[in-house]
């Protein structure tokens, strides 16, 4: 089975990044590609400008990498209670290419947050839209307080309630 695993975040030290990478590891005898949400640069999205660019290079790229994958595990980061700008715009230019941007493949949203509310409103909104945009989302977990069950050092899980519901959502994409 290949993985592709991201953060929704452009942050080089993202924790969502790291839930994903580690969760997706989760995944038995998958091979796991972890994107980079910076490495695919669009121009902030307006219907004139598209009309001037056509297709952004960089989500057409986000597209190609999506349909390599057979699941997806996507760690939504929160900022103010919503998609950070920079995945929003890159998503807004991808949906525009084509909506079904998940094609059906089975997948596990998660989000995290430093603090107690585990970045719980993100996840909602992605597991909400996803139908919208063939989505088809086998499990969803908020992890709160991530500094105090992940080992960034490790790059693990060190909670062992958190590391079983991981592997039970993950266990959901075979």
């Amino acid at each position: 089975m290949k993985v592709i695993a991201f953060g929704a975040s452009t942050s080089s030290t993202s924790i969502n990044k790291a839930l994903a990478t580690y969760t997706a590891g989760l995944v038995d005898g998958a091979e796991v590609k972890v994107l980079n949400i910076s490495d695919y640069s669009v121009p902030m999205f307006s219907e004139d400008l598209e009309k001037e660019i056509g297709q952004a290079e960089g989500a057409q790229a986000f597209l190609r990498d999506l349909a390599d994958a057979d699941a997806l595990v996507i760690s939504y980061a929160e900022h103010n209670g919503h998609y950070p700008a920079a995945f929003k715009n890159l998503f807004d230019w991808a949906t525009r290419i084509d909506r079904e941007v998940f094609k059906n493949k089975p997948a596990v949203y998660l989000s995290t947050s430093p603090g107690p509310g585990g970045a719980q409103s993100v996840l909602a909104a992605a597991v909400g839209s996803a139908p919208f945009f063939a989505g088809n989302v086998k499990a969803s977990l908020s992890v709160p307080n991530f500094y105090d069950v992940f080992d960034l050092e490790a790059g693990q899980v060190k909670d062992d309630a958190v590391n079983a519901q991981l592997k039970e959502a993950v266990a959901k994409l075979a």
